[in-house]
């Protein structure tokens, strides 16, 4: 197996897990407890994440996560005050609906990306416009 094989390997098998850990919370009911336990850990610790991940400005943020996780491309397009930060599909999400998990979207995507950004700057205003779960896209605008 070459290198490139391994790490699509890699990718593959942490989303599964990911994906595993969103069936056994919700079976036992406390997926919605999970999730909120964790983002207030992400907003605590979102310095050093972003630290971890060389982000040193919001829109990289989005971009250091599409490289590291290989499981969406965020593009970002940029306005007048702010950004725009969109994603068009997500290997996460997509394995989560093909096996009737609840939603990944908050507790292993955007929590961690909003910790990250009230680290770099508490004056974003940070706003979730939609997601792929529900939607055709995952929109999240960043006013600077």
């Amino acid at each position: 197996m070459n290198l490139e094989e391994r790490i699509r390997f890699l990718e593959f098998a942490y989303a599964g897990a990911l994906v595993d850990s969103l069936l056994r919370f919700s079976r036992e009911g406390i997926l919605e407890e999970v999730t909120e336990k964790r983002r207030k850990e992400q907003i605590l610790f979102g310095a050093q994440k972003a630290k971890n991940f060389g982000a040193k400005s919001p829109k990289e943020v989005f971009t250091k996560i599409s490289e590291l996780f290989n499981y969406t491309l965020w593009e970002i397009k940029e306005d007048e005050k702010g950004f725009l930060a969109e994603a068009n599909s997500c290997k996460l999400a997509a394995m989560a609906k093909k096996v009737g998990a609840e939603p990944p979207c908050n507790i292993y995507c955007l929590d961690p990306i909003e910790g990250m950004l009230i680290a770099l700057n508490h004056e974003h205003q940070i706003e979730v416009e939609e997601t792929l779960w529900e939607g055709k896209s995952c929109r999240v605008k960043v006013s600077e």
